[in-house]
């Protein structure tokens, strides 16, 4: 099956290629891609934390979150989270350090310093390393040419407190700078039903669902949830006409992140990312543009008991302290080259693409090392790959081909007493998507691709502190075999555009918790498994000053066999039926109200046999105010959960550790914020 799929791949890329070039060009505008979904409106205006995630969440259907604190939050793009779907940040990619996803990639960028998001759903992107499923390219701002620059102040519910600024502009003619900073802090919020952290804690340990140790101890039951700092730097020099480098710099800092539904609260996030990229423009026929980028990032994560009281008594030595700390740190480091060209009607784009991902962590036990003291033993993934996309105007039908071949090695440290098997993984992937446009307002596309992602430190090597093998190293690389299809039409006053998709997932990695009682194997297995939904979204345009907008979203997910030992068959994180509404009023120049609904059906489709529970449905409203005052300030004001529900959006799988369970055996759900007011002031200048 892989082989015909290969050579399908590689065969209808050259028949293609050789016989459109003897085609005119088309006329048809193309610039705006039918299956990519842009986001803009993450910056400032109604933001109660640097929380991207949650961000996403409210604006796009598609997008689910996974809750685990106040921020530095986990999303989810079509039933698919993790190593599932790609994240970079201007083109570099990032991971976090923690396996128990307390700092995932799209934490380490602060919402103030995004320009927009690109979603781009599916296996369509050869360019990047592992997109499996989907991609999030976060673009920041740029510096600009004339000196601007804005201040905001933010205050909301729970003692929150942000301040943020931006300055820019050009320091000669060549040369542009941009300065962000921002600082940020909030208390434990409070869910519907008045409960702060600590409180949702002890409702489970009074429902028997959490052991009394794991509860904060008394002297930080009503300590800050975070404080988050933040600095971006860019400088890009117009070398010459058609040449120019950018660099740049974000830091990121973060101190006591409380996480309740997990075992430990971390005690700093760090992360530095550099970028660097020279941009050449029109250097031949066969080089329109030629794209060199340099990219690192790093990330250090401790975790730590030492807010809970299980920290305060060792239960195998009585009267002795017990303070637990898994202190971990990757780093990514890459390049890639591209260079794009048009020849007749293609536009034809190659490059090579390379990372090194470093992975390390271990256990200490009262600032000691523990008995156990590797976690992951300081294992590289390394890959390189080579790429080509083309793209085909033929009259009224565009044509997108892509191939990728990646070539990954993953090679532990072994400085374990049992070593550790070094993998290797070749794989071949492309798609192929068509775009007819019917006239200037109608569009239907459709699409096939193989795309596919190896196995990550965590899955493949993580010991835990009693060591017993949580990965399992025989995993094999998960491809993702997908198609879709949908239509876009544009009326006089309105929009809609509506997708289905179909994914067939050959050794997806899932995670199994009947291994986990059994100490001498790995917890993840391969299984085959199908994803398919819909998603429907648009516009409508009442009057001048009155619009609405509107998604939603609904995925089903199935193994085709249960895992070893389990009966059930329905796949792990798979959100049920998700809607949002928003009605928008701009009152003249100055005035505009926005209020929007989101909410989800019942999760009832869980993989219970792996941890996942039923979750009700919910409804949340939320209303928002802009007043601008003249040119230069601006204040917003707004209330999220008007109701003060409460609901939770997050389910409990159990590849996540999250809190001990109790005698009945399930796992803390994690409540969201009740009734939240706010206001932001900016001065703009």
């Amino acid at each position: 099956m892989i082989k015909i799929i290969n050579a399908f791949f590689l065969s209808l890329a050259c028949s293609i290629t050789v016989q459109a070039a003897q085609i005119e060009l088309g006329t048809i505008d193309v610039e705006a891609k039918v299956d990519t979904e842009v986001i803009k409106d993450v910056r400032g205006e109604d933001i109660k934390s640097a929380d991207l995630a949650e961000a996403l969440f409210k604006q796009s259907p598609s997008v689910g979150l996974s809750r685990r604190s106040g921020i530095a939050n986990d999303v989810f793009v079509r039933g698919q989270r993790r190593d599932n779907i790609n994240v970079t940040i201007d083109g570099s990619k990032v991971y976090g350090a923690c396996p128990n996803r307390m700092d995932p990639p799209i934490s380490h960028i602060a919402t103030n310093n995004v320009d927009y998001i690109e979603i781009n759903e599916g296996p369509y992107n050869v360019e990047d390393f592992g997109v499996l499923s989907a991609d999030i390219k976060i673009y920041t701002i740029k510096p600009t040419e004339e000196f601007q620059g804005d201040v905001n102040i933010g205050f909301g519910s729970w003692g929150y407190k942000k301040g943020s600024f931006s300055a820019s502009g050009a320091l000669t003619a060549k040369v542009r700078l941009l300065i962000t900073a921002s600082a940020e802090t909030g208390e434990q919020y409070e869910d519907g039903d008045g409960n702060d952290f600590a409180g949702q804690i002890q409702r489970e340990i009074n429902e028997g669902k959490a052991l009394p140790p794991f509860q904060y101890q008394d002297r930080y039951n009503d300590m800050d949830a975070f404080t988050k700092e933040t600095v971006m730097a860019k400088l890009f020099w117009d070398i010459a006409d058609n040449h120019e480098l950018r660099l740049s710099y974000t830091g990121n800092r973060s101190d006591d992140i409380l996480y309740p539904s997990s075992k430990m609260d971390a005690l700093y996030d760090d992360s530095d990312i550099f970028n660097a990229e020279y941009i050449a423009k029109n250097l031949s026929t066969y080089s329109k543009e030629l794209d060199i980028q340099l990219y690192q990032s790093e990330v250090e994560h401790p975790m730590s008991t030492v807010y809970r009281k299980v920290s305060l008594d060792d239960p195998l030595n009585p009267g002795n302290p017990n303070e637990m700390t898994h202190k971990l740190d990757t780093r990514m480091q890459g390049a890639n080259i591209k260079n794009s060209f048009d020849l007749d009607n293609h536009m034809i784009t190659t490059g090579i693409d390379y990372s090194l991902r470093n992975w390390d962590g271990g256990y200490s036990k009262n600032s000691t090392p523990h008995k156990v003291p590797i976690s992951i033993d300081d294992v590289d993934t390394e890959n390189i790959a080579f790429f080509m996309k083309d793209t085909i105007t033929l009259d009224q039908l565009v044509l997108d081909l892509g191939l990728r071949y990646d070539d990954t090695a993953i090679t532990p440290g072994n400085n374990m007493k049992k070593p550790q098997t070094e993998r290797d993984y070749r794989e071949l992937n492309g798609y192929v998507f068509g775009t007819y446009h019917v006239d200037t307002t109608t569009k239907y596309f459709a699409g096939f691709g193989k795309s596919s992602r190896v196995p990550d430190a965590k899955e493949l090597y993580w010991v835990s502190m009693k060591n017993t093998p949580i990965g399992t190293e025989t995993l094999e690389n998960t491809i993702n075999y997908e198609f879709d299809i949908g239509a876009e039409k544009q009326f006089d006053n309105a929009t809609l555009k509506a997708k289905i998709f179909y994914s067939m997932l050959d050794d997806y990695i899932a995670y199994n918790d009947t291994f986990a009682k059994n100490p001498t194997m790995g917890q993840y297995e391969n299984i085959d498994a199908t994803i398919y939904g819909f998603e429907l979204s648009g516009t409508y345009i009442a009057t001048a000053s009155l619009y609405f907008d509107y998604g939603m979203a609904y995925q089903r997910g199935e193994k085709k066999d249960p895992l070893t030992g389990q009966t059930g068959t329905d796949m792990p994180e798979i959100p049920p039926l998700k809607v949002n509404l928003a009605a928008n009023y701009d009152w003249g120049e100055s005035l505009a109200f926005r209020a929007e609904v989101f909410g989800a059906s019942d999760w009832s489709n869980i993989d219970v046999e792996n941890g996942e529970q039923e979750i009700d449905a919910y409804a949340v409203l939320n209303l928002r105010g802009t007043k601008r005052f003249g040119r230069h300030i601006e204040l917003v004001v707004g209330v999220d959960n008007v109701f003060d529900s409460t609901y939770a959006v997050s389910n409990t799988y159990k590849d996540l550790i999250l809190m001990p369970t109790g005698p009945n055996d399930t796992v803390m759900l994690m409540n969201e914020p009740g009734r939240y007011l706010y206001a932001n002031l900016k001065y703009t200048f």
